[in-house]
């Protein structure tokens, strides 16, 4: 079975080996999921980028290798294309994308389906929890469809992982993150999470310059090593 997006092959979820005490998966909201600080997408996207950007590199140099991303836009691929570029700088680094079914890009963005295709072909597994090719995302169970894709998804990362980096909106409890989130801590992974607040405080403090908040996010201490 191959990508439809970038021809890579996608290998069924029990063909993964990896090292769980030196995994960490990364999650987070989509971009239509993120709350706007003042109205600016610009400014907040950046922001969230810069802190997901500092939490894989806190997460490196506490010894993790290994990164496991589910491919949905927003979160997701932002920290994916983050890691592809790690590994070109550092040969242990590997990215592992999970997709929770074949057509799981049809309603992307042009967008992000290049940067999609850039991630599944710069990963070291491409992996799908579900092998059937036909099957698409449903809130009603049909023999073609399946209301459990993502969910199997989610919780495929969390298993597979020792760590979790997730990326949080506390006012939207009912999303895939916060699922992600609570299984993770039912099932005892240690979770490294910034929020929107998190966020909009230091675009506040950083007066909503670009420069500043990097500068204010690249002194933040490691999380992963306290």
């Amino acid at each position: 079975m191959k990508s439809l997006i970038s021809g890579v092959e996608v290998l069924p979820a029990s063909a993964l080996e990896t090292d769980t005490h030196k995994t960490v998966c990364i999650t987070g909201h989509r971009m239509n999921r993120i709350s706007l600080y003042k109205n600016n997408p610009v400014i907040t996207y950046s922001a969230v980028k810069l802190m997901l950007y500092r939490y894989i590199d806190m997460a490196i140099e506490a010894g993790y290798e290994n990164f496991i991303n589910g491919l949905a836009s927003g979160t997701d691929l932002w920290g994916a294309e983050y890691v592809v570029m790690k590994k070109h700088r550092n040969d242990n680094i590997r990215l592992i994308s999970v997709m929770p079914f074949l057509r799981h890009a049809d309603l992307m963005t042009e967008n992000d389906r290049f940067i999609l295709e850039n991630v599944e072909k710069n990963s070291d597994y491409l992996i799908t929890v579900n092998c059937n090719q036909a099957i698409t995302y449903s809130r009603y169970k049909t023999p073609e469809s399946s209301y459990k894709l993502y969910r199997d998804r989610n919780f495929f990362m969390i298993d597979h992982s020792s760590a979790v980096i997730a990326f949080s909106d506390n006012e939207k409890k009912h999303s895939g993150t916060s699922q992600t989130i609570n299984y993770a801590y039912r099932n005892g992974r240690k979770i490294f999470s910034f929020n929107t607040e998190t966020v909009n405080n230091i675009i506040e403090k950083s007066n909503s310059d670009i420069r500043t908040i990097g500068y204010e996010i690249a002194l933040l201490d490691n999380v992963f090593c306290t």
